[in-house]
């Protein structure tokens, strides 16, 4: 390979990633582009590498087929569900993310929006805000963690930070997933609804995509009964929205806590207007020191690939080395 690889950039100029990769590729950024398809017109045949910093934009079968000579795509973040990843590893593409260095804070968030919701301190703090606090004070909060069982819902790294935390406080967890994980001592639920039936807290963080679609239904909210709270820090398309919506209106449930949304940034208006919902924008890595690290492995795994090594953290769906299509 002659000269810098092409790199296409999908989103923000990030320094990070602008700044890391600056000297060893070209760096093409579509967001300089007002014409997407005329910008990339010229590079199809160049591009080797995308560095996609924002995750609402898809890489899909038809982009890639666009680019021949693709050969690696760096997503910002965990989930890559707005990656077509299967599709990547039969065409000889290799995808990677980036795990871990986001665990802690997720799952810090995670603790803070659970206790948000349980004990209702948002509304607590507009209570106050508004000056009725003079007039008598806020109400007790009807739900505690003190009686709580938590049945966490995905038990890969970031359930595992969050059930660490969980302990801590003296709360009893749970959990459900594909299969039993090995070096968990919780106890292990096969069937979301039976799991959902023995607790009183859902706290969801699975994968987003088909297979997680809606998993989240109105039969488990039911299951979960009228002193259930359900936390989302997985991807908003895992619990079935106007479901949910349903379930707090009627009691079906007590509350929820919700960071992801089925079509952010826009949340929907009957969420927006109740008072046993704690709502965040997504906020789930979001410090300036977790995002800094996960831009930085966006670069790192790039540049071990032009460098000849394995990259970082390949996706399940395309190990290293990857398959040739």
């Amino acid at each position: 390979m002659s000269g810098k690889p092409d790199v296409l950039l999908v989103g923000h100029k990030k320094p990070t990633i602008v700044n890391g990769l600056a000297n060893a590729v070209t760096l093409h950024a579509l967001i300089d582009a007002k014409d997407p398809d005329a910008f990339l017109a010229p590079l199809t045949d160049k591009i080797s590498g995308i560095a996609v910093a924002y995750t609402a934009y898809k890489i899909d079968a038809a982009l890639m087929q666009r680019l021949p000579k693709l050969k690696m795509i760096s997503s910002f973040g965990v989930g890559y569900d707005h990656v077509d990843a299967k599709w990547a590893g039969a065409h000889g593409i290799t995808v990677t993310n980036t795990p871990d260095v986001l665990n802690e804070e997720v799952a810090d968030t995670a603790l803070g929006l659970l206790l948000m919701t349980a004990r209702e301190l948002p509304q607590g703090e507009r209570y106050l805000r508004a000056g009725k606090w003079p007039q008598g004070g806020y109400r007790l909060s009807p739900a505690t963690m003190r009686d709580r069982t938590v049945g966490i819902v995905g038990m890969g790294r970031i359930g595992r930070a969050i059930g660490k935390r969980l302990e801590a406080f003296g709360v009893p967890v749970v959990y459900h997933s594909r299969n039993p994980q090995q070096g968990v001592t919780y106890t292990y639920y096969p069937k979301l609804l039976d799991m959902a039936r023995d607790v009183d807290t859902l706290m969801l963080i699975v994968p987003g995509g088909a297979a997680t679609k809606n998993m989240i239904n109105a039969e488990v909210l039911k299951a979960l009964g009228p002193n259930g709270i359900v936390i989302n820090m997985a991807r908003g398309s895992v619990i079935d929205e106007p479901a949910l919506i349903d379930a707090l209106k009627n009691n079906t449930i007590m509350s929820a806590g919700l960071d992801v949304f089925v079509n952010e940034p826009h949340v929907p208006a009957e969420l927006m207007a109740m008072e046993n919902v704690v709502l965040l924008p997504h906020l789930g890595s979001a410090s300036v020191h977790t995002r800094r690290a996960m831009d930085q492995l966006v670069v790192d795994n790039l540049l071990a690939y032009f460098a000849g090594k394995p990259p970082l953290t390949p996706v399940p769906e395309t190990p290293w080395p990857p398959k040739q299509g």
